[in-house]
């Protein structure tokens, strides 16, 4: 049991350390030598653990995914209209990428390694079938205009979300980047709802943010 815990925090070290490497110097120029030390562990237990540098970044995507997986579950299965869902992810996301450097580097990743081969696929993929899931549901409530296509509402959730994702990390702003989505939703729901329900989503879009962002930043946003 000793020996298994202990296992489990070199492990979780490297990864942490992996993925403030990777951020800082990218992946195609860092090392597993350079893990080794900024983590403290030997690079007999690193290599113990990941076979080569491509195996650590695919265990990297893999632990990005299930935390944002984990923190979005209760939004995922909730009774509340879909399309609130869809709106919650969306500010979930880009603030767990703004707060933790593992799931920020795991998009970085999935743009600079195969993600066919990790064990749960692109972490894109996944999010655009949930979306069109959810896009499903709302169109069968008639929170979304009946005509719309949920697959095509799912990829532009998921262009919408690494467009901003992208765009806030370039300019060194993500704190801002579930703001940026708010602003986003305020343009793009008049395309998707029925004139009649476009105030409520706009109204819930603008009240959500509040729990995702600073209270300064909510009253300036």
């Amino acid at each position: 049991m000793v020996r298994q815990l202990r296992a489990e925090a070199t492990r979780a070290a490297a990864l942490r350390a992996a993925a403030d490497l990777f951020l800082d110097v990218g992946h195609a120029n860092a090392t597993l030598s350079q893990v080794s030390a900024q983590s403290g562990v030997t690079k007999g237990a690193l290599y113990f653990h990941f076979a080569s540098k491509e195996e650590l970044a695919r265990a990297i995507v893999d632990e990005g995914h299930e935390r944002v997986s984990t923190a979005c579950a209760g939004l995922v299965d909730s009774r509340s209209p879909a399309l609130e869902s869809v709106i919650g992810i969306s500010y979930s996301v880009l603030e767990l990428a703004a707060s933790d450097p593992l799931v920020r580097v795991m998009y970085r990743l999935q743009m600079e390694i195969d993600g066919s081969e990790t064990a749960r696929g692109s972490v894109f993929c996944t999010w655009g079938n949930i979306f069109e899931h959810l896009f499903d549901r709302a169109i069968e409530h008639g929170d979304v205009a009946d005509h719309l296509d949920s697959g095509n509402a799912s990829l532009l959730v998921c262009e919408m979300l690494a467009g901003v994702l992208m765009v806030s990390e370039a300019q060194s702003a993500l704190e801002s980047a579930p703001s940026r989505m708010e602003k986003v939703w305020n343009t793009v729901l008049p395309s998707l709802v029925p004139p009649n329900k476009l105030g409520y989503f706009r109204e819930f879009a603008a009240r959500s943010l509040s729990s995702f962002v600073p209270s300064e930043e909510f009253t300036n946003a």
